[in-house]
């Protein structure tokens, strides 16, 4: 507008002057450059700030790309405590009753000699007391045979305390061996647990410095509202992906699949716990809560609140580890922000099963479990459908 109205002058002008047109035109083209380099300034602009835009949004997916190897790591390493935990569990158990097995058994082999002592002596004493009797000329037959008789089962009597014997003492070996081995691999399981959590430790820690980084990232409320659509989009594709994957499920399925209808208000809590944050309650702007957030200790059990399939068991941007379980009817609970999960996709679930341990997972700041019942897809309150 400012070249054509400096133009528009000119061309007065030079009607006017006659000689002064050139002037006017030298003029004109001048302004023309300058509005031009303006122009070009303002591109230039737009660009460096589209690229400082694009820059942002790549460190915050590569910030998110380490959060999740991080928690990945944390998840395995849990995974393996808890495992480990377990395994060391059952050997304490089985070390006390082979323990207590091998107790008896050293019983048994006292008792075993004792008797044999015994039958040892009376079978010493009787062949003392048959050349005595021949001496004397003992010649009563009925005598004679009855001492014989006894002299046998005497005999067989103490290779059967002998065969008894040597089986205990086969046994007690075993058992010795047994404890040995088990009390070897106690020893090797404690010192892998030693290892699993210090590299849990570790991870720990790096995961602290990347989610103070992230929430750097994402101090700006828009970019913060951006990211949290940006997860929940995530979630819905998840979803239908899911969903598809349930219906397949569902023809193998060996638990019921007849949805959770009936069951509300009688559905146990995946956790106990405060509750931190409650579905519907503000989120940010105008996103609310579509599940709920309970607080709870890292490391507790998650416990599936009814039985059903598993669909999904994966890190999800927003939500970290995550497990969904497809209970049929189009009913689904999915349970995040875990630190491991101990379900995968395509397992069955029984109602109370624990399908994975509570953690801070998704660049949390502190652990808790985000769960969420969906019907049919669509979000609904979950504290009405559990025990009160």
């Amino acid at each position: 507008m400012r070249e054509l109205f400096y133009s528009a002058i000119c061309t007065l002008r030079a009607s006017a002057l006659g000689t002064g047109a050139l002037l006017c035109l030298a003029f004109s083209a001048s302004v023309s450059a300058d509005g031009q380099n303006q122009l070009d300034g303002m591109k230039q602009e737009i660009a460096r700030q589209q690229k400082q835009l694009s820059d942002k949004k790549q460190q915050l997916n590569d910030v998110q790309k380490t959060l999740k190897q991080q928690e990945l790591a944390i998840a395995r390493a849990a995974g393996n405590i808890h495992a480990a935990e377990q395994k060391v569990d059952g050997l304490i158990r089985s070390i006390s009753q082979l323990e207590k097995e091998q107790q008896a058994l050293l019983q048994r082999q006292i008792g075993q000699r004792e008797l044999l002592k015994e039958l040892l002596t009376s079978q010493y004493k009787m062949g003392k007391s048959s050349p005595l009797a021949n001496l004397l000329g003992e010649s009563d037959p009925a005598r004679l045979d009855r001492m014989a008789i006894y002299a046998s089962h005497l005999s067989q009597a103490r290779s059967h305390a002998l065969d008894e014997l040597a089986a205990t003492d086969t046994e007690l070996q075993l058992k010795k061996h047994q404890l040995s081995e088990q009390r070897n691999e106690q020893q090797t399981l404690l010192s892998q647990l030693k290892k699993d959590r210090a590299t849990l430790l570790g991870s720990q820690q790096a995961r602290k410095s990347t989610v103070r980084e992230l929430q750097g990232q994402l101090n700006a409320d828009k970019r913060y509202l951006t990211e949290l659509k940006s997860n929940e989009s995530r979630l819905i594709t998840e979803i239908a992906k899911a969903r598809k994957a349930a219906e397949d499920a569902a023809r193998q399925a060996r638990v019921s699949m007849d949805g959770l209808g009936k069951y509300k208000g009688k559905l146990p809590w995946p956790v106990s716990g405060r509750i931190r944050h409650a579905y519907g309650s503000p989120l940010q702007g105008e996103l609310r809560w579509k599940g709920m957030v309970i607080g709870q200790a890292v490391g507790s059990e998650v416990k599936a609140v009814h039985g059903g399939k598993v669909v999904f068991a994966d890190w999800l941007r927003g939500y970290g580890l995550m497990v969904a379980v497809d209970h049929g009817q189009g009913d689904m609970t999915f349970y995040g922000y875990n630190q491991t999960v101990l379900k995968k996709v395509g397992d069955t679930v029984q109602r109370n099963e624990a399908i994975a341990l509570v953690g801070d997972s998704g660049g949390q700041e502190s652990p808790g479990l985000y769960f969420e019942i969906r019907r049919k897809g669509t979000p609904t309150n979950p504290q009405p459908w559990l025990t009160r």
